[in-house]
């Protein structure tokens, strides 16, 4: 149904009613920061034929103000276009505009320079921060107003916050945010979404705003709980969870469409509205995965760039046997016309490809960034970095032979070199400590850190990166006199690439290849341990050979009919780099 003009969507007593008419809202959860805007309305079709009536979609913070006061809504970007598409084939729309919105996204969704400032407080009344949400929400919301449904528009609903039961306890933060909205003209149905648990019910809802509740399973049990909390208004879940996402170097989630259906079918037998979350994952390119800490052990947990979430739609677009067990019993309570779907993507693949040209990145610094001199290292936002690495780097004047590097606090990755040749690498979840024995002369030490993805839920969400703290030799010598190279690679048109297809070392390759008429892919580097690959410019994202994923995925509309250019940063080169796009994404899982 295309929504009408100056449509009314409220509560009464126990439904929604569009129009004065009790409504289910039947949702699917697909971002539309992680789907290529060509893209975007093959996805909507597919929501739409699995019998959804709605999208819902997060907003992603960091990508709109990638520095303060500057904004872009600009193609993948343009949220109102993506609104107003999604109202064009017939579905509401629900805005979850964060400004937090965890989705296994980079810090949340948050932008990185927040943590610049060292007194830094997230998501309370801390004013630094109330004034950073203000600017964003006056930029955000005025192209968005007029798409409310009370206007003619799609949006049906938006959220305060998310899930901030599971985070914090500030109720003046939540009528501030709640407040903020109201002042800027959004009149349509406000609502929260927690876990179904006492605690998160207790520090996450709004008096007077509508509860939602985040679950996937044992509906029954979980509306029972959220009842407690709100004894009449429509039963929603608002993130029925239909699958997971993965770590790297952990197992793959999988959930077999039958009990995903099964549980499905009990939320609706509930006579509630849902938001399958994910209708469609997409993928988190470049550096835009977020990550976790084990809330029982502390470990770090960095997420991979794959956001297939084992969905109805998988991160390629394809139906899956969810989309049809879901479809199943969505038709028990909706009438469905026949199934059709748009016609399917044309696919790509390729042999085997050699990047015959190389260029080492310690000798590229120059090209890349420009160093800054400081006592100590510093992080990488105190250096005005978002993403990316940092090459710390410093002088020793040590007596040759054995002795011990030690990092206070390192977040995430380091490679150390000595002399340029790599002596050792050091994780965040693994002794910070390496032995070292140091040649005679004057050393240069060097430490490649990764920032392998911000934490993006639970109480360590304020995670800065790089070296944080001292660095010490031995026992008591703590090194002084460094400088930093910010490097966030997005921009590498200085490289200076020569014709070798072989390197040691942190190398950069590079390979030019045709391509007849593009398709969709994955791309694969059966060589490859780790690093990061840029396919026409746009960054894919990390590979790694720790796993569960082993191949990119690579969307149509990135390849080019006749010449294109792949980029790989190798950060452990075993000699030449060959690369593969397949039709069909390759098996996931860990190493041997």
């Amino acid at each position: 149904m295309t929504p009408s003009p100056m449509s009314t969507f409220t509560v009464v007593d126990n439904d929604f009613h569009l129009d004065a008419r009790p409504h289910r809202l039947l949702s699917g959860a697909l971002h539309y920061f992680r789907v290529l805007p060509e893209q975007w309305e093959d996805r909507l079709l597919k929501l739409k034929a699995m019998g959804l009536n709605c999208v819902e979609t997060y907003v992603a913070w960091n990508l709109h103000e990638p520095r303060p006061g500057e904004f872009d809504f600009s193609g993948g970007l343009d949220l109102p276009a993506f609104v107003r598409l999604a109202g064009s084939l017939g579905l509401h729309v629900i805005v979850r505009p964060g400004p937090y919105i965890c989705a296994e996204w980079e810090f949340g969704g948050l932008p990185a320079w927040l943590l610049a400032d060292p007194e830094m407080a997230l998501r309370c009344v801390y004013q630094p921060y109330l004034d950073a949400v203000e600017r964003f929400l006056d930029a955000l919301l005025p192209p968005l107003l007029p798409l409310q449904v009370g206007q003619g528009g799609p949006i049906i609903a938006m959220q305060v916050e998310n899930e901030y039961g599971s985070y914090g306890s500030d109720q003046a933060y939540l009528r501030w945010l709640e407040q903020a909205l109201l002042e800027r003209g959004v009149s349509t149905l406000l609502f929260t979404s927690d876990g179904a648990t006492d605690f998160m019910l207790t520090h996450g809802t709004v008096p007077n705003v509508l509860k939602t509740a985040n679950f996937g399973s044992r509906a029954k049990a979980e509306f029972a709980k959220l009842r407690e909390y709100q004894p009449t208004g429509p039963l929603m879940c608002m993130e029925f969870w239909c699958g997971w996402f993965d770590h790297w170097g952990e197992p793959q989630h999988l959930r077999s469409a039958a009990d995903a259906a099964q549980a499905l079918d009990e939320v609706l037998a509930a006579g509630a509205s849902v938001n399958v979350f994910m209708f469609h994952g997409g993928t988190s390119f470049g550096f835009m995965n977020g990550a976790n800490t084990d809330l029982e052990t502390g470990a770090y947990q960095p997420t991979v760039g794959s956001y297939d979430y084992d969905a109805p739609l998988s991160e390629d677009g394809q139906p899956t046997a969810k989309f049809h067990a879901f479809r199943d019993v969505i038709g028990k309570y909706v009438d469905l016309p026949p199934l059709h779907l748009p016609p399917p993507a044309p696919r790509f693949e390729s042999g085997p490809l050699l990047l015959d040209e190389s260029q080492p990145l310690l000798a590229a610094l120059a090209l890349l960034s420009s160093p800054r001199q400081t006592p100590v290292p510093r992080s990488m936002e105190s250096l005005g970095q978002d993403y990316g690495f940092v090459l710390y780097r410093t002088q020793l004047k040590h007596p040759p032979g054995p002795t011990t590097l030690h990092l206070d606090q390192l977040h995430d990755r380091a490679q150390v070199f000595v002399n340029g040749v790599e002596v050792g690498t050091l994780e965040r979840n693994r002794p910070l400590s390496l032995p070292l024995t140091l040649p005679p002369g004057p050393v240069t030490l060097d430490i490649l850190v990764e920032n392998l993805g911000r934490v993006n839920y639970g109480p360590k969400l304020l995670d800065r990166k790089g070296l944080l703290g001292l660095v010490r030799l031995g026992t008591h010598t703590v090194l002084h006199g460094w400088q930093s190279w910010p490097l966030p690679l997005d921009d590498l048109s200085r490289l200076d690439f020569a014709p070798h297809p072989e390197a040691a070392g942190p190398t950069f390759f590079r390979g030019r290849f045709d391509v007849a008429q593009p398709g969709d892919c994955f791309l694969s580097l059966p060589e490859g341990a780790k690093g990061v690959v840029w396919l026409n410019g746009f960054n894919l994202g990390r590979f790694w050979e720790r796993g569960p994923q082993t191949a990119l995925y690579v969307p149509a509309p990135l390849l080019k009919a006749g010449r294109n250019e792949l980029t790989v940063l190798e950060l452990h080169p075993r000699g030449a780099c060959r690369v593969r796009f397949t039709a069909r994404r390759p098996a996931m899982g860990l190493r041997a």
